[in-house]
């Protein structure tokens, strides 16, 4: 997630979103001529989403028809959180071909800015811009060359309070080469830069910001990846940012909304245990205004923000409560793709992670630190039917470490398909994890953290070693 942090979150959130019944009537995925907006056509529904894979294995649950008929029947954003500079190609190429063989406009997420959420919960991404530069070149090289939505990098314009001065601008420099060089790899691609919400920045202040990231290079901005606010209130707030960036010379720009969670009341921050949350207009590019491009589900429903459970974990009770009471789907828009009966793909993303939140309630790692130099490793898994996410601390015996590696034997049958603040080598059997940047230097009797989501059963034990 994006996906989400307490900072961004914990913002002032005072909407009182009840518009899922008045959206939803006369939404479809196909496009009519009341479109307005730039866009035209269906959106993706990707097969290999958490929340279809779930479906898939449990069919017998008492939660999976509410579920399969309100979630995993829509299509939602494919994220690309993971650095993996030499597949990202491949992984993108793959889901565009199969989005274009569809028909239909995908969705992607790209999460993968050095310094993400500013250490939170969704804390990783390339560990520099330089390296993030190559990732993105390889990013855009998949990209093909027909529509396709780029949701460019949630959080990073609205949430900046751990950069200094020179960080912000090196940062602003990079979004804005990444978008140049998007559109230079797909000149159809449509790129969206981070408008945050309406209850974080002010709408002049989110404009100030868009500008100093490029803008002008993009084809606007996105809101609400981070919050519950009412599509009507981010509607608002999207058209005072547009004013803004006209009074600034900038014309022409649009909004998408994230309207995956915002058919419920607001309040707490975190949507891990408020059952108040509901899914809000069901995802669309026929959105009858002139400035929104498009109502996007870009944060997976279902999917925990951090302070309950693992920050990206699909959860079947989030989803159901999301889900039910919820208005059905239009009947104009069936599923595009059946739910696969089969084990899916290994190139599930990680999913976003709305980050910085509370600490999980899990209890923390009983292993003592180790006496001498060196390092330890251990491992809290969250389990759910056929998948699981780890979390992994890594802690400094008592002497500082500069590097660490860590061994992992997974079960048999049980694969990662995602990775964060570490690189990985495999993706089953025996898997090293690497320090990224950032996360290498631990002090004496500090820890550090890495986590990673897999198929099948999570593992038990961990072994370090350091540089």
């Amino acid at each position: 997630m994006a996906i989400l942090s307490s900072l961004r979150r914990r913002s002032a959130v005072t909407s009182a979103a009840a518009v899922v019944g008045a959206a939803a009537i006369g939404v479809c995925l196909a496009v009519s001529s009341a479109s307005a907006g730039t866009l035209s056509g269906s959106l993706y529904r990707d097969p290999s989403s958490a929340v279809i894979r779930w479906v898939a294995a449990n069919p017998g649950d008492s939660r999976a028809a509410v579920i399969r008929d309100k979630i995993a029947s829509q299509p939602q954003a494919r994220w690309f959180a993971n650095f993996n500079p030499s597949t990202v190609q491949s992984e993108v190429s793959g889901f565009i071909g199969a989005a274009n063989a569809a028909q239909q406009i995908p969705v992607l997420a790209v999460y993968e800015i050095t310094n993400r959420d500013c250490g939170g919960a969704s804390a990783g991404g390339a560990p520099d811009l330089n390296q993030y530069q190559t990732w993105v070149s390889n990013f855009a090289r998949g990209l093909g060359n027909q529509t396709v939505i780029i949701i460019l990098e949630t959080d990073s314009l609205a949430l900046t309070t751990c950069l200094s001065s020179g960080e912000l601008n090196a940062r602003n420099q990079a979004i804005s080469t990444a978008t140049r060089t998007i559109k230079s790899g797909n000149p159809n691609a449509k790129v969206y830069l981070d408008g945050g919400h309406s209850t974080w920045n002010s709408a002049g202040e989110t404009a100030n910001r868009l500008r100093a990231a490029g803008v002008q290079y993009a084809d606007g901005f996105f809101t609400n990846v981070s919050n519950f606010n009412s599509t009507s209130n981010e509607a608002n707030f999207g058209r005072n940012v547009i004013s803004s960036l006209n009074g600034m010379g900038i014309s022409g720009k649009r909004q998408v909304i994230d309207t995956s969670r915002n058919g419920g009341a607001s309040g707490d921050w975190c949507g891990d245990d408020n059952t108040d949350r509901r899914i809000g207009p069901y995802p669309t590019t026929n959105t009858g205004d002139a400035n929104i491009d498009g109502y996007l589900w870009v944060k997976p429903p279902g999917e925990a923000d951090g302070c309950r459970f693992t920050a990206g974990s699909f959860q079947p009770d989030l989803a159901f409560s999301l889900a039910n009471g919820a208005p059905n789907p239009p009947t104009t828009a069936p599923p595009t793709t059946a739910p696969p009966t089969t084990a899916p793909p290994t190139t599930a993303p990680p999913t976003t992670a709305p980050p910085t939140t509370a600490p999980p309630t899990t209890a923390p790692p009983t292993t003592p630190p180790p006496t001498g130099n060196g390092c330890s490793a251990s491992v809290t898994v969250n389990q759910w039917t056929g998948g699981f996410t780890a979390s992994v601390t890594v802690t400094a015996g008592s002497a500082g470490i500069n590097g660490w590696t860590v061994t992992i034997t997974l079960p048999g049958g049980a694969a990662i398909t995602g990775v964060w603040s570490a690189q990985a080598s495999g993706t089953s059997g025996t898997v090293r994890f690497t320090n990224v940047g950032y996360n290498g230097q631990v002090g004496a009797g500090q820890s550090t953290n890495f986590g990673f989501q897999g198929t099948g059963t999570g593992p038990a034990t961990a072994a370090c070693a350091s540089a």
